[in-house]
């Protein structure tokens, strides 16, 4: 049974952008607390949370793994994001299970496009956060420069409570403003040492007061009253202005250096959460080991040796062997065995309590998104939301007999990433697998390959475009009678179209009840039916309204079919009449590398039909942001390095659609 009270639980994730030092700093947290015996490094391939041979190959996360360790008497359960934004759906299926969060910044380059991008994410999902500012042992590290790119960037209150001691190769400790005490680390020891310069700490301290007297109500007033906070109030206000997300909690070190690892844990436990201090996810379900059960799945693992659901338990307790639906199916699946998890290895567990996240065996249909609760308490759980695939690649087996182990092995791919998609293209044939990126198609293939040792081929990546409509019709007339023996089919419809700014837009301007309303539900859906196919080259539409005008009924003949059809064949005919144009995906790209090859960068992506948007010297690094087709960016990896002698890199992150050149669809 459970030893560790709720209070003394913290689900968090560590949240940043690709090579920040996410996984370092992950590794040195569970060898501090002494989960793993052997440090693991990226750089060797030895990590215990990128225990993917992929991974490990890469040194890049690209799945999210859960690992437990316990620290001053709590139980922390972590969640090892990826940075990368291939893999951003995976960041978004984690925020929604934790209840709060470290993020990492690297101490050079400071806020970075994509630390922006998940921190934005966790802003939606309303995760409380602290900053650890990492790599300060590194050449043109600077506190406060990432400092400022945090409160510039992220339009957040920094509280900084630590100074470091030293500077890059020279940085040896921290000092605690909160305590006042100062910690140094050789190889793996931290030893307290003497305040190297009292002066800079009362400074920093007074200027940490005043910023959290200006977020907190109750440390105003003993300021005021005292000139100055007491520690307890301070570590008091700091945790209500964390949970609050008024303001962010920044330390710093050097993960990879073994430098600030114990006071990050210690923040973790004094500011974060615990599944007590974050709402109920649903008002019947308080976070209880004695409620009704409730959980979400927000990974699934599909090895050959079974079937793992990760669940984070919101309520009540799950037993071994115990009975559960999943509301989203309807069906009831029996729990075998509940794992507590370490990355790749497990230990078993005879039950489960609200707060804590575990794997269980035996449930076999429940998707990502999906929750599982009591059978006679049922309830439904917002889920993560999946985002749209932008890039395709055709896939076949290269051996004819392997074609149906190749669709069980995709079937599986996509249970595990619902942000992949696998179609049949109905005019080649062919099977289509889509993905948020072309990393992201490149990770799932070549996991066809290992997990389920076949050769496939793979096609070019395609990107996927839309149609939009930029000049409607008005006063479309359409109309559908059908008479074949028995009942008819009879509706009349008048539509008009125009441009949007949503996807889809559709209202109604009958009057009279000319058309009832449940007829005008069913055009309506016909006319999204008619969304899925554009008159240009077959493409979804988007940014498409509608206003349903007029129509006529039947008294015998009129049904919600014929309808729905009249409103699918008036909305295509209407489409073939407006003036359309093809809209391709884009990117914002962000180039790093020295600035005697901007010449260079620029060149090749005005080449790519790039636009610029900003470009920063520092340094003698050169930053350029630019806007690029997502579809000129295949294969731009290799052209970057040739063109910065192997020292330039970039990101990308998606930017939405834009109206693509003539002739490209």
């Amino acid at each position: 049974m459970r030893t560790h009270h709720l209070s003394q639980t913290r689900n968090i994730g560590i949240l940043a952008h690709v090579d920040a030092g996410k996984t370092t700093t992950t590794e040195r947290i569970l060898f501090r607390t002494g989960a793993t015996y052997k440090q693991g490094e990226v750089h060797d391939g030895t990590t215990v949370t990128d225990f993917d041979a992929q991974e490990r190959k890469r040194g890049i996360t690209i799945f999210s793994a859960a690992v437990s360790c316990t620290w001053d008497g709590h139980r922390i359960n972590l969640i090892d994001t990826p940075g990368h934004v291939d893999f951003s759906a995976e960041v978004e299926r984690a925020l929604r299970v934790l209840d709060g969060a470290v993020a990492v910044f690297d101490g050079v380059a400071g806020v970075e496009p994509q630390s922006e991008s998940v921190w934005r994410q966790a802003d939606l999902r309303g995760v409380p956060r602290i900053a650890f500012v990492n790599k300060l042992d590194r050449s043109g590290a600077d506190l406060d420069a990432a400092v400022a790119s945090i409160r510039a960037r992220l339009h957040v209150t920094p509280l900084v409570v630590q100074l470091p001691i030293g500077a890059e190769e020279q940085f040896v400790g921290v000092v605690d403003l909160v305590t006042r005490r100062a910690y140094t680390w050789d190889e793996q020891t931290m030893t307290e040492v003497d305040v190297p310069d009292p002066a800079a700490l009362h400074a920093r301290r007074r200027l940490l007061e005043e910023a959290v007297a200006e977020l907190h109500a109750g440390a105003l007033e003993e300021f005021v009253a005292n000139d100055g906070l007491k520690d307890a109030t301070l570590r008091d206000a700091l945790r209500e202005v964390t949970n609050n997300r008024t303001g962010v909690v920044v330390l710093c070190g050097s993960a990879y250096k073994n430098r600030g690892i114990e006071p990050l844990l210690d923040a973790v436990v004094a500011y974060l959460p615990s599944p007590l201090d974050v709402p109920p996810v649903h008002p019947d379900r308080p976070a209880a080991p004695d409620a009704p059960f409730a959980g979400l799945v927000f990974k699934v693992h599909a090895a050959t040796t079974g079937r793992l659901t990760y669940v984070r338990v919101y309520s009540g307790t799950i037993t071994k062997g115990a009975t559960v639906l999943d509301t989203g199916t309807g069906r009831t699946e029996r729990v075998s065995r509940i794992l507590h998890v370490q990355a790749d290895r497990h230990t078993e567990l005879d039950d489960a309590a609200a707060g804590d996240i575990v794997a269980v065996v035996g449930v076999k249909h429940a998707k990502v998104g999906s929750t599982l609760c009591a059978p006679d308490a049922p309830l439904v759980l917002e889920a993560a939301g999946a985002a749209e695939p932008v890039v395709s690649v055709a896939v076949e087996a290269r051996v004819a007999t392997d074609t149906d182990r190749l669709s069980v092995a995709l079937a599986r791919l996509v249970d595990e990433d619902p942000s992949l998609r696998v179609r049949s293209d109905p005019e080649t044939g062919q099977t289509v697998l889509s993905g948020l990126g072309e990393l992201h198609l490149e990770v799932a293939v070549e996991k066809l390959r290992q997990a389920n040792g076949l050769t496939v081929n793979v096609g070019r990546p395609q990107v996927s475009y839309r149609e939009t409509v930029l000049t409607g019709v008005s006063g479309l007339l359409y109309r559908h009678v059908k008479q074949e023996g028995g009942s008819g089919q009879y509706a009349h419809v008048l539509i008009d179209v125009t441009s949007s700014d949503q996807a889809f837009a559709f209202d109604s301007a009958v009057v009279g009840g000319r058309v009832p309303k449940e007829y005008v539900k069913a055009v309506e859906a016909g006319c999204r039916d008619a969304l899925l196919e554009g008159p240009i080259g077959g493409h979804p539409v988007t940014g498409v309204h509608v206003t349903l005008v007029d129509g006529q009924t039947h008294s015998k003949d009129s049904s919600e079919l014929a309808f729905r059809t009249a409103g699918r064949l008036a909305l295509q005919q209407a489409l073939r009449q407006s003036t359309m144009a093809v809209l391709e995906p884009v990117a914002e790209v962000t180039v790093t590398g020295p600035d005697d090859t901007v010449g260079a960068v620029l060149g090749d992506l005005a080449a790519r039909r790039g636009r610029v948007t900003d470009s920063t010297t520092r340094g003698g690094t050169v930053v350029v942001t630019a806007t690029v087709p997502l579809a000129e960016l295949f294969g731009y990896a290799t052209r970057l390095r040739s063109r910065t002698q192997g020292r330039g890199t970039f990101t990308t992150r998606p930017a939405g659609y834009q109206q693509a050149p003539e002739g490209t669809a």
